[in-house]
């Protein structure tokens, strides 16, 4: 590898380096303790201190330096990991750079061109994979130890590496950590004992930072079982935040089948680096905090005051950029932020360039006040270029006029700013296919009413349009303290849409797609699928108690966006508790603004909520768990196992608290969670076990705890709301209300603010990522345990056994979608399907690893036989292979008795394995075989992609499930009765020949396989002479076929004797015994039963001694799992 031209002093490494070869110009040197006469105590100073000192060295001990002959500097210009490959460096050296140094004057000259010949290569290697990266010239050098100490796949992309203490037991070993797209590795090499380590990180259960008495700071990362403990870093917090993002990330590519497709910087997993992980991070906190679409990525960010005329000073904080969006949050405690679309902005002037300030002006005569901006010059060109307003000095006679209102807003600004009126927005109106929300239908509100509740509403309604006269309405309103207090204290039932759909962010995606609901409405009405037979069985379930939702008014806006939303997102389609959530919504939003609300809760707010194994509300209960740890002391001493509280806060989250309380008292909760997230649900759940505390640490049981809550829900009530008797849902416990103290869900809410309002939403968002990663290996190991419960019952496996047989088959599944983001087999994997159908092989994957792990090394994976061990063992004929059928094969292969293993060999040279196979596929496509198969011309294969896939069973997706199908498979299953050796076929001709082929190849490297061949040969000739005297006895043979057959039945006795050269050619001497005897047989198509085989290879106690030798189970298990990466890397 060429190096960037370093100075060194020749003179301080005498000790460490051996000269090998040198000229007038060069010199080529190797490191001492390397190659011939290395080793012994200097190898392992040497190699501890360049380890250490993460020195190339280590794993590249050759170098070439260059000098000149009146010069005492020397400069290292090349490494090579081995002698031939510094050689080839030195050669070229000599052929294109020795003769061009002749013509130069001066030392200076010849050095001058040396390094920038040297620059220009390394330039040209460089020009794709490392131009992103900070410093190129480390990176190279670290990439080189990478790619020399982990053995990897060449496109395994290096990410970033730190130094660091790899702690073993209470041991430390100084080393380097490397992270990778698909890996973290570790490497140590100390006075000779060398620590690697190789995790996945789709393995990894647990990524935290921790700190004990020993390590202060560590990370501590939990993988198969194992804890590894990571300290000692100089920068701790940063290489976490990167492994936490490739950890993520790798979950999302690989479980969530997510692929990036809008960010360039994590669409393809061979260009991943470290500051496009960095900007991933950032983007998506920023996005959460603003509650901003995912199409949005944080472009810029700026520290600037922005002057706040409600409470009249400037404010502290950063602007921050995206592509559609102008966002400001303080950083001065205030808690105050503003976002604001571009598409609301008119123009942007630069008032003051002594302050540094511009002033961005929106539509409806408001304008904000930025000071102190460093580069606002840049930033407000910047907003102009995204708004698409123009900078030029040439303005026609209406950007005047928006200069002139522009200006007038500055003055009016500076010379007035006690006035805020300013900040007043407007509502847009929009058009929705139902244009009023279900609550003002069956339930208008009396303007003349004057009950308590009403007038109470009416000091609500008041009080909001007072902040929205101070702090702004709509899109660009100030979020502030105040802003959170009227949301504690409940919103009315008049602007619960509104403000719904602005704390949410659903009002900018709805602004962005005029007509886009429509348009989905018109084309999801009428189809068919799993998800519209759910939704109708669901429809009249959701709040049936509501007047709106007793009629088809209510029910039929609720079957639109519901169908709606699992047409645009069929990966989530329709999960149970949307319909309870969206029929809350269009109580008090129009049809569109419920979707765009919906759209919002699913994919932004609560994600991975609603689909088939809930994962996002499994994480977040396990967040919960940990808050009541930290918050809940008492209750944690009581009840040691806290999973009661998982399985009981389930609907609390899926539903928030809709399911648990009344209808009136949950919609306060709702108006919590769209201003706050998920931190509002969290608190408020802790709030509930706080109030009933006393009684949950008396309870004997579960049953009892329970008992205390669905009591306590009932007796919540909202003594605000406006709702008539008839609309306020009825009580569960009627008969034991009075005996319960009644709360107010204000109160309750204002309670969880005041003793749990310090939890930060970062916090939370940090341990969402946390326990993600435990809460997915759960489920998949809790797969695995079904899986092997399943199969250990017709297997003779161990369960231990099986375990790493799993292992091995999922890591199998996975290898071919590391590297790319298109990966067929990423299709295969469908956790809404059974246990055994999660995880399937096609065809390549299939032989690679049946290739690893079959016991007599027959079947490599560029072998028809694996092609034939595949089309065997696909039991349904989908162009699959499950766990199930795999284990089988192998089962029979290590623990099968002869016979077994006898009749899957025959069964492997019988249709559907073999030619001539019956599957029913539309289309087939001819593939040559391999030169041990000559006789066969051609052999049908699968017309599949890559992987060897030919349809998908059943049908997923849009289209229906085909349950009749899986029901009819069920029943053959238990129908199929035991296979007998009378069952099978006979075998012709030509599989016979091929099945002896087969018994050649697998005694091949056998010591016993000259004994081996002599037998297959002796069986072979009986066989035929067999076929021959059953053909004389059953009819009369004309003399010419006696004479044949006779002649045939000679040569093979003539080639018997020969069978001993078969152990150096078995295809040119013992298989030619049947292959002749094939030849002069043609006319009579003989065939064998698998009787006839059976029988004859019982005679030879050689053969069956060689099949009934017991296989290491443990052995090759633990061979196959150091090959598997190392097959993918020679490839």
């Amino acid at each position: 590898m060429w190096l960037k031209p370093d100075e060194i002093l020749l003179k301080n490494a005498f000790k460490l380096w051996v000269t090998e070869d040198d000229n007038e110009y060069f010199v080529l040197q190797r490191r001492r303790g390397y190659g011939d006469g290395g080793g012994g105590l200097t190898g392992l100073l040497v190699g501890t201190l360049d380890t250490v000192l993460d020195s190339t060295s280590k794993v590249a001990p050759y170098r070439i330096l260059h000098h000149t002959p009146d010069s005492q500097v020397y400069w290292s210009i090349a490494c090579g990991v081995t002698k031939e490959e510094i050689v080839q460096h030195w050669e070229w050296l000599q052929q294109n750079i020795m003769r061009t140094l002749s013509v130069f004057d001066s030392s200076e000259d010849i050095t001058s061109f040396v390094q920038g010949k040297i620059r220009g290569l390394i330039a040209e290697e460089g020009k794709t994979s490392l131009v992103l990266e900070e410093d190129p010239e480390k990176f190279r050098e670290a990439l080189l130890r990478f790619e020399k100490w982990f053995e990897l796949p060449p496109m395994e992309k290096l990410v970033t590496y730190y130094s660091c203490s790899y702690w073993r037991g209470k041991v430390p070993c100084q080393g380097w950590l490397y992270l990778s797209t698909n890996f973290l590795c570790f490497y140590s090499y100390l006075l000779g004992a060398e620590v690697k380590l190789i995790i996945s990180w789709d393995e990894i259960w647990r990524l935290e930072k921790t700190s004990n008495v020993i390590l202060t700071e560590s990370i501590h990362v939990l993988a198969h079982g194992e804890d590894h403990y990571f300290s000692m870093l100089m920068h701790l917090n940063e290489t976490f935040v990167i492994m936490e993002q490739l950890a993520d990330y790798s979950v999302k590519r690989l479980f969530d089948k997510e692929s990036f497709q809008r960010e360039p910087a994590l669409s393809d997993p061979l260009q991943i680096t470290k500051r496009g992980l960095e900007a991933h991070a950032k983007s998506e906190q920023f996005r959460t905090f603003f509650r901003l679409p995912k199409e949005e990525n944080l472009l810029e960010v700026h520290e600037s005051f922005l002057w706040v005329p409600f409470s009249h000073f400037n404010t502290l904080g950063k602007i921050c950029l995206s592509e559609n969006y102008l966002c400001f949050a303080s950083q001065d405690g205030s808690q105050c932020h503003v976002i604001i679309p571009m598409r609301e902005v008119i123009n942007v002037e630069k008032s003051d360039a002594s302050s540094r300030a511009l002033t961005v002006c929106m539509r409806g005569k408001r304008a904000l006040r930025f000071s102190e901006v460093r580069g606002y010059q840049l930033l407000a060109n910047t907003i102009r270029s995204r708004c698409g307003i123009s900078a030029s000095p040439q303005h026609s006679a209406s950007s005047e006029a928006i200069r002139g209102e522009c200006q007038s807003l500055i003055n009016h600004f500076e010379d007035n700013p006690e006035d805020v009126t300013l900040m007043v927005g407007q509502k847009d109106s929009s058009k929705a296919v139902s244009t009023e929300a279900l609550m003002t239908v069956f339930h208008p509100q009396d303007v003349e009413n004057l009950e308590p509740k009403m007038l109470k509403e009416k000091m609500k309604e008041q009080s909001w349009n007072i902040h929205f006269s101070e702090y702004g309405r709509g899109t660009s309103m100030f979020f502030t303290r105040k802003t959170r207090d009227l949301i504690v204290r409940g919103v009315p039932e008049a602007l619960r849409g509104e403000l719904w759909m602005l704390f949410s962010g659903a009002v900018n995606d709805m602004a962005t797609h005029p007509g886009y609901y429509s348009d989905l409405v018109e084309q999801s009405l009428g189809t068919s699928t799993l998800a519209t037979d759910e939704i109708e069985r669901d429809l009249h379930r959701s709040l049936p108690e509501h007047p709106a939702f007793q009629s088809d008014t209510g029910i039929s806006a609720l079957r639109r966006v519901l169908t709606a939303y699992a047409y645009r997102n069929p990966k989530i389609g329709y999960c149970q508790a949307m319909n309870i959530l969206t029929s809350v919504l269009l109580l008090y939003a129009k049809e569109e603004e419920a979707f765009w609300l919906l759209v919002a809760v699913c994919e932004r707010m609560l994600p991975d909520y609603f689909n088939r194994r809930i994962i996002g509300a499994l994480v977040d209960q396990a967040v919960f768990e940990d808050l009541i740890r930290e918050n809940l002391p008492q209750l944690v001493e009581h009840m040691t196992d806290l999973s009661f509280f998982s399985s009981v806060s389930l609907s609390w989250f899926l539903t928030l608290f809709i399911s648990v309380l009344p209808i009136e008292s949950a919609v306060n909760v709702v108006d919590c969670f769209f201003y706050d997230g998920i931190k509002a649900i969290l608190q408020l759940g802790l709030a509930v076990l706080d109030y009933n505390l006393g009684a949950l640490i008396s309870c004997q049981d579960d049953a009892e705890a329970v008992t205390i809550l669905n009591k306590f829900f009932d007796s919540v009530t909202n003594k605000d709301s406006p709702l008539p008797s008839t609309v306020q849902q009825a009580s569960v416990g009627n008969n034991d209300r009075a005996s319960h103290l009644k709360v107010d869900i204000s109160e309750l809410i204002r309670e969880a603010y005041e003793k749990y309002g310090n939890i930060r939403t970062e916090e939370v968002e940090s341990s969402r990522k946390r326990n993600k990663l435990h809460v997915i290996q759960t489920l998949e190991d809790t797969t695995k345990q079904n899986v092997i419960r399943v199969v250990t019952q017709e297997v003779q496996f161990s369960a231990s056994h099986l375990d790493s047989l799993y292992n091995l088959f999922k890591r199998q599944h996975f290898l071919c979608c590391y590297w790319t983001m298109k990966s067929p087999a990423l299709l295969h994997h469908d956790p809404s399907l059974a246990y055994l159908e999660q995880y399937q092989l096609g065809f390549q994957q299939f032989s690679t690893l049946f290739s690893l792990l079959e016991p007599w090394a027959f079947c490599n994976s560029k072998s028809p036989l694996s092609l034939w061990v595949f089309r065997l063992i696909d039991e349904n004929q989908d162009g699959l292979v499950n766990f199930k059928e795999f284990c089988f094969a192998l089962d029979t292969l290590y623990s099968g008795s002869f016979t077994n293993k006898l009749k899957f060999l025959f069964k492997l040279h019988l249709p559907p394995a073999f030619t001539g196979s019956p599957l029913h596929l539309k289309e087939q496509r001819i593939i040559p075989v391999a030169e041990d198969s000559s006789h066969l011309s051609r052999l049908t294969a699968f017309d599949l992609p890559e992987d060897g896939v030919i349809k998908k069973s059943p049908e997923r997706g849009r289209g229906k499930v085909d349950l009749q199908a899986y029901l009819k498979q069920w029943q053959n299953e238990i129908l199929r009765k035991e296979e007998t050796i009378k069952d099978l076929p006979r075998i012709n001709q030509t599989q016979f020949i091929q099945f002896s082929k087969t018994l050649y190849n697998i005694f091949h490297g056998d010591p016993e396989e000259e004994s081996l061949y002599r037998a297959v040969a002796h069986v072979t000739s009986l066989l035929l002479r067999m076929e021959e005297v059953g053909r004389r006895l059953q009819e009369p043979s004309s003399p010419s076929e006696s004479t044949k057959s006779a002649g045939a039945a000679e040569e093979e006795e003539e080639e018997e004797p020969s069978a001993g050269e078969a152990s150096t050619t078995p295809e040119s001497s013992g298989c030619r015994s049947s292959h002749d005897a094939g030849a002069d047989l043609t006319e009579m198509q003989w065939s064998f039963s698998f009787e006839q085989v059976l029988a004859s290879l019982l005679n030879e106690p050689t053969i069956v001694r060689f099949f009934e030798r017991p296989v290491d189970v443990h052995t090759k298990l633990g061979q196959a799992r150091v090959a598997q990466l190392k097959l993918k890397a020679n490839k």
